[in-house]
């Protein structure tokens, strides 16, 4: 990859890693966009740059990190659903990251289910992310699991999860992003262990890529996390659900059409 493509990659992870409108979904277009060959290192990359944004919900919620072994406890509780599942379906879950079509029709879908979740879940009962039952962690937690189907957002599923439990907007963003922390350490490191088992190597180029892209991601996930929650407590899901359908409608046409997604 050249230096804009590491960086084009990075500012999208950044933005959308924690947006309703799936990282993982913008990832596959954007590489097919640019004729990015999926190989061993860009199929890595796309997973390790999200050390990147786990650092920026670190930083931002410090305080929050280090208030009781509770917290940690429900994180792990709502993470175990997702490294079951994981490990179980990983090579169909390969499989599925290189199709622009299945992130395509899941867009659609989660869209059209982010236009009405504002009204089907509009009587919240918490309104503080900490509240949250170790029960509800790991309801939260299987949601979390419909977001190994590429494009339907980790953050989508488990925000959509946590409303359906009486979380408010605000709290049920926030509880995803914590749970973010070990669910993509944890899809990072399956990576890199499956990347040197089969015999790969780091180049200089790509080890320079990595560091790049983590810290561009970094940087820009500070800014989306911080825009995110003031806006989704004040407007809800709406935009971000005719977002992912127009998206996702342009891509179903374009592949139905025989168009090909890369343009560079």
């Amino acid at each position: 990859m050249t230096l804009i493509e590491t960086i084009v990659l990075a500012i999208v992870e950044g933005l959308t890693e924690f947006l309703p409108v799936s990282s993982t979904g913008h990832l596959i277009i954007a590489t097919a966009l640019m004729g990015i060959e999926p190989s061993a290192f860009v199929k890595l990359f796309t997973v390790a740059i999200q050390l990147g944004t786990i650092l920026s919900v670190v930083v931002l919620y410090f305080k929050r990190f280090f208030r009781s072994w509770s917290f940690y406890l429900k994180l792990l509780v709502a993470f175990i659903p997702a490294a079951f599942f994981g490990l179980l379906f990983s090579d169909v879950i390969d499989n599925m990251l290189e199709s622009p079509m299945v992130v395509a029709i899941t867009l659609v879908l989660g869209g059209i289910i982010l236009l009405f979740v504002d009204r089907w879940f509009n009587a919240p009962v918490t309104d503080d992310s900490d509240d949250v039952s170790y029960f509800t962690a790991f309801k939260i937690g299987l949601f979390q699991c419909l977001a190994m189907i590429p494009g339907t957002s980790r953050s989508g599923a488990t925000i959509v999860g946590g409303m359906t439990q009486k979380l408010s907007r605000k709290a049920a963003a926030e509880f995803s992003f914590f749970l973010a922390v070990p669910t993509m350490f944890g899809a990072t490191a399956k990576k890199l262990l499956d990347f040197y088992k089969e015999g790969n190597q780091f180049t200089a180029d790509e080890y320079n890529a990595l560091i790049m892209g983590n810290v561009v991601g970094f940087v820009v996930a500070v800014i989306a996390i911080k825009s995110f929650i003031g806006y989704v407590t004040k407007y809800g899901f709406k935009a971000f659900g005719w977002y992912r359908i127009v998206v996702g409608g342009i891509i179903i046409v374009m592949l139905l059409s025989g168009h090909s997604l890369s343009v560079l």
